[in-house]
């Protein structure tokens, strides 16, 4: 599994381009992206690039992505930003200065997902960056699942009703809390919102805690509800559920689980990112509702 953990500590704001962290150096071979972010409390100018698709007289594509700085959300950025989309970050890490992404610091949002008051302000902070009051995709990507002290799993009675709340929160009312918030916005640019959910959503997985999978679960059910929803307004909602995926916070005894795998590997973060990229574009465009399993056959 590859979700933050909230008992683990604050990790250091990742570069979502090129996966440095705050303080570090930047990584061999990483090349200078064409666009940046940075945490501010009010937006800036948009740069007279940012308006246009590069060679074409289209308006740029905007991206709103949660969970941005690491894994599927750092490889989902890379994908949309190299096919000449905008994209705005969310985390709750500030950006680190490092990071040479260099579109502006208007695109990046340091918000509290746990936290409701903190969550509807960034809406509101959201919808003024917005160029022309639209928004071409919503990927509700950021996910926690606690574990115990010594990183074991915590399953449904050893799990405090604290930890089960804030999941829900972060996992399950965030989504709908920015895709109610940004109705307009997507309805105007006939978007799509992408939903990351989990195959710990559709079976007791061995890493994934209770609350995670019970709350991943709970997405799809939504997933569904929001298209009925959503549909009407010219907004499809789909959701993508990874399933073991070659990250750098795996947890411990991933690899063994590769044996039952159909694809006998684990998937990478690029195979989840160019899959939420199909959802959000006209290749998917009759498709709502869905929930496609990224998992090699795992489910199966």
């Amino acid at each position: 599994m590859n979700s933050d953990d909230p008992k683990a500590g604050t990790a250091p704001a990742t570069c979502p381009m090129s996966g440095a962290r705050a303080g570090g150096p930047m990584p061999s071979g990483s090349a200078t992206p064409a666009m940046t972010t940075g945490a501010i409390s009010k937006p800036a100018p948009a740069a007279a690039a940012r308006v246009r698709s590069s060679g074409s007289n289209e308006p740029r594509k905007t991206l709103l992505l949660t969970g941005a700085s690491r894994g599927i959300g750092h490889a989902t950025v890379k994908r949309f930003s190299a096919a000449g989309w905008r994209v705005i970050t969310c985390s709750r890490h500030a950006f680190p200065e490092e990071c040479p992404w260099g579109a502006g610091p208007e695109d990046h949002i340091q918000v509290d997902l746990a936290d409701t008051d903190n969550t509807m302000s960034a809406i509101a902070d959201i919808r003024e960056r917005l160029e022309g009051g639209s928004l071409q995709a919503l990927v509700n990507n950021a996910g926690i699942s606690p574990k115990g002290h010594g990183g074991e799993r915590l399953g449904a009675l050893d799990t405090a009703l604290e930890d089960w709340k804030t999941v829900f929160q972060v996992n399950f009312f965030a989504p709908i809390m920015l895709a109610r918030g940004l109705s307009e916005e997507l309805t105007a640019a006939r978007g799509s919102i992408v939903n990351v959910t989990s195959i710990a959503g559709g079976r007791v997985h061995p890493f994934a805690g209770a609350a995670y999978a019970t709350s991943k679960a709970a997405l799809v059910a939504l997933t569904r509800e929001m298209a009925a929803d959503f549909g009407p307004l010219g907004v499809r909602v789909n959701a993508i559920a990874p399933g073991e995926i070659d990250t750098a916070i795996l947890s411990p005894g991933t690899e063994k689980l590769v044996s039952q795998i159909p694809l006998r590997r684990l998937g990478t973060p690029d195979e989840v990112a160019k899959t939420i990229y199909f959802l959000c574009t006209e290749a998917s465009s009759y498709v709502t509702g869905a929930e496609i399993h990224i998992n090699g056959g795992q489910h199966v």
